[in-house]
């Protein structure tokens, strides 16, 4: 690792011992698979629901188990794809378990955007890449601190848009219709207003 990955990678991130991981998280970890494999079919899985796990998404993007930093982040892009969100919360599914974990404000935290040929292009800090347009849209949702950016990222889960990246967005806005905004895949995304 380099030392500008270093200086990137948040302090909270250190090793989690994984031989001490409860029962409910080795069997998630066994049956999730491999990483770097394409996301699997979690809305088409209805397993059982095997309770609660204490997995905690912080809103600064953070993953804890038993309140102690999952440092590991292949374990985390792991994790994310298994994540889905039902009606009732957010969970982590295989084909043969459901548990229940907690998310403080988004399960992803959009941590840069670049220019592309299809738009306005986002990675997130589990890897995934997401261009803003029709499917994949920008929204804006009043906080305790004001306009809140979000990305969707796939089947209702979002991601946070880190406060840098706004301020990128925000210097590439545009005037349309009263609003400032950014356009991506054909899209306007209004910037100063909820949607």
């Amino acid at each position: 690792m380099g030392l500008l990955e270093a200086r990137r990678r948040p302090a909270y991130f250190r090793p989690m011992d994984e031989s001490a991981a409860s029962p409910g998280l080795q069997r998630l970890m066994a049956a999730a698979g491999a990483p770097g494999r394409p996301l699997p079919p979690v809305r088409s899985w209805t397993p059982a629901v095997c309770g609660e796990i204490d997995i905690v998404i912080r809103r600064d993007g953070g993953w804890t188990h038993d309140g102690a930093p999952i440092g590991r982040e292949a374990l985390v892009r792991l994790f994310s794809t298994i994540l889905r969100l039902d009606d009732d919360g957010y969970w982590l599914v295989t084909p043969v378990e459901k548990l229940k974990i907690t998310v403080e404000d988004a399960p992803f935290v959009a941590i840069a955007v670049a220019q592309a040929d299809e738009g306005l292009a986002f990675t997130t800090n589990v890897g995934d890449l997401v261009v803003a347009g029709a499917d994949h849209p920008i929204r804006l949702r009043e906080g305790p601190g004001g306009l809140t950016p979000y990305l969707e990222v796939r089947d209702g889960l979002e991601a946070l848009i880190a406060r840098p990246v706004y301020y990128e967005l925000a210097a590439m806005a545009e005037q349309r219709d009263g609003a400032a905004g950014v356009t991506s895949a054909g899209q306007f995304f209004p910037l100063d207003r909820a949607a």
